[in-house]
């Protein structure tokens, strides 16, 4: 059994794939019109057979109170692997990026988190 598929919820969906293609450096998957939404999901571009992440409209009632309560913990709604976080901390921060938490060395990880400017907190991290 593996991972196929995970989700984060967005307010915008044409701005979070502006934002998680243009800024992170994914790629887009799917992008299959569903109404007022989109099946719109994004791949790493070094396995774009791998887990895909759904950006989510965050329309439903539920949403907006666990992301709220997620923001306000500091608790990241997602985690992606990079080689060097602090080196991907200062190519971020360059393109306008806001970090709530710089990158912060926790035993045999490091780890940063950023604002994806979409209602998420995301962390970065990269263990070694």
């Amino acid at each position: 059994m593996k991972i196929h598929l995970t989700s984060v919820f967005v307010d915008d969906q044409a701005k979070a794939l502006r934002f998680y293609t243009d800024v992170l450096g994914f790629v887009k998957k799917h992008d299959v019109p569903l109404g007022e939404a989109r099946w719109l999901t994004v791949v790493s571009p070094e396995n774009p057979e791998g887990t895909e992440l759904l950006l989510e409209p965050s329309g439903h009632p539920a949403v907006a109170p666990y992301r709220t309560a997620l923001v306000n913990d500091g608790i990241p709604a997602a985690s992606f692997a990079v080689d060097d976080v602090r080196a991907e901390f200062d190519r971020l921060r360059g393109l306008g990026v806001r970090f709530t938490q710089e990158p912060l060395d926790m035993g045999p990880v490091t780890v940063a988190v950023l604002d994806d400017t979409c209602g998420n907190l995301i962390q970065i991290v990269h263990s070694g």
